[in-house]
């Protein structure tokens, strides 16, 4: 059966068990009209999910950079750590902003420490201590702004001292030991 923006209860339990890993609890769950399919948040995850509860994508949270929220067009626009384009889901139904809630919480839980390294415009990066929400595992990440020039050496600089700095405060070792 196909299940869309009509079923207002929320997710059928095929959904669920698709985006929920073992172990793990469902925190919210949206019908993307749009995609025509299911996002699903859980404490360690975020799943795509399609009507017929077959997972289409899964990122665990330290990988998702952030969100907006458009009200006008109940459209999530999410950003991703290793970059590349945005993905956009309009959220319909009685889920959508509980799930936006949780989005926010999730990416919220996964931040360790951020500093954010800024020499003016196209030379601003992030630099962040994440945490893999189902090892614990702390992650640092360097996410350079837009326009950022690989081969701008103050700012690779600058970036290198907070990420020592960061990784420091976080306990994790310094890089090469």
């Amino acid at each position: 059966m196909a299940w869309g923006k009509k079923s207002q209860e929320g997710p059928p339990q095929a959904v669920v068990r698709a985006g929920v890993p073992a172990r793990d609890k469902l925190v919210g769950a949206a019908w993307d009209e749009l995609g025509q399919q299911w996002v699903v948040a859980s404490h360690t995850r975020l799943t795509v999910v399609d009507q017929d509860g077959e997972v289409r994508q899964s990122w665990p949270w330290h990988e998702v950079d952030g969100g907006a929220w458009d009200p006008d067009s109940d459209t999530l626009r999410v950003t991703w750590v290793a970059g590349g384009g945005p993905a956009r889901w309009t959220l319909t139904g009685a889920g959508a902003h509980a799930f936006t809630d949780a989005f926010r919480d999730r990416v919220d839980a996964s931040v360790v420490l951020m500093r954010e390294v800024d020499l003016g415009p196209g030379r601003k990066t992030r630099v962040a201590i994440r945490k893999d929400l189902a090892t614990r595992e702390l992650i640092d990440q360097v996410v350079p702004g837009q326009r950022v020039r690989p081969d701008d050496e103050e700012l690779n600089e600058q970036v290198a001292v907070a990420r020592a700095t960061l990784r420091d405060q976080s306990g994790l070792p310094p890089l090469g030991a």
